[in-house]
């Protein structure tokens, strides 16, 4: 009877610290002041574009109206992009938004899946992060709702979500203030351009090796794999071919970028040219 007893104390304390640890936390104090502050929607369009939000949340054909609905098909299920118009976002806060951007929580302190980019999008900088919400409030008010996540038991219980954050989350602190050239090419690459997210291999639950950051992985959906972009990777590529291909879509080989790099390239047209630049340098350098 003791040993059972024993075994039923150390169940409920492990389901405790299970409870407090897949938690959603609140947003950092320091961010929810900052965004208080009014951003600029003109500099926020760039980040828009950067951040590539219209590839998932709105059609081709109409980038900039953010209706949601398209099917993220994952190896644990399929989500669908939501609306993040201003109609989806009718009853948001910019902390709010913040929440989302950093920590991976909704307006109403759910988690939300990862299928959402918010493990790279918490290097963003708190100026891009209040700048991109001003510019999202000027786009047009699309209604609609998306469809709810089709995930089968146990990966639709999103407090194991939770878990999933207390291990991959990357600890960061973001910065107030405009990243400077040194380190832009890093920043959009691992911050906004969340690149990443495809190219960097995962382990059995979905978490970024770190140690292969960049090295080439299965696509998402399961069609295809992305190549290695480190600089070992594009050895025979100069920056040249790489500003190159990601502004015009075209390879040193003549053959065009194809997928879900056709859909990056649109969106990097419409950085200005020495962005792009800084991505390439990066990508060329390591750093």
């Amino acid at each position: 009877m003791k040993a059972l007893l024993a075994l039923l104390a150390v169940a409920l304390l492990g389901a405790g610290a299970f409870w407090l640890v897949t938690a959603p936390g609140a947003l950092d104090p320091e961010i929810a002041r900052a965004m208080a502050a009014p951003g600029d929607a003109g500099k926020g369009e760039m980040v828009f574009w950067a951040g590539g939000c219209s590839s998932c949340h709105a059609r081709p054909d109409a980038p900039t109206e953010l209706g949601g609905g398209a099917a993220l098909k994952t190896p644990f299920g399929v989500i669908y992009a939501p609306n993040i118009s201003p109609e989806g976002l009718a009853h948001w806060t910019p902390q709010d938004f913040a929440h989302a951007i950093y920590d991976g929580v909704d307006d109403e302190g759910a988690h939300l899946f990862p299928a959402f980019p918010y493990a790279s999008y918490r290097h963003m900088s708190v100026v891009d992060v209040r700048d991109l919400w001003a510019f999202l409030r000027t786009l047009p008010a699309v209604k609609g709702e998306a469809p709810a996540p089709e995930f089968g038991f146990p990966f639709n219980i999103r407090r194991l979500v939770g878990g999933w954050k207390w291990l991959y989350l990357p600890h960061v602190a973001p910065s107030q203030t405009a990243v400077g050239d040194v380190d832009y090419g890093r920043y959009l690459v691992e911050g906004p351009g969340h690149c990443g997210e495809c190219h960097t291999p995962r382990d059995p639950l979905g978490g970024p090796i770190a140690d292969k950051a960049l090295t080439g992985a299965p696509m998402p959906d399961g069609k295809g794999k992305s190549p290695n972009i480190t600089p070992a990777g594009l050895a025979k590529w100069s920056q040249d071919d790489i500003e190159t291909a990601l502004t015009l879509g075209f390879k040193p080989d003549g053959d065009s970028l194809g997928g879900a790099m056709a859909e990056v390239v649109r969106n990097l047209g419409h950085l200005p040219r020495g962005d792009v630049a800084a991505i390439a340098r990066y990508l060329k350098s390591g750093g």
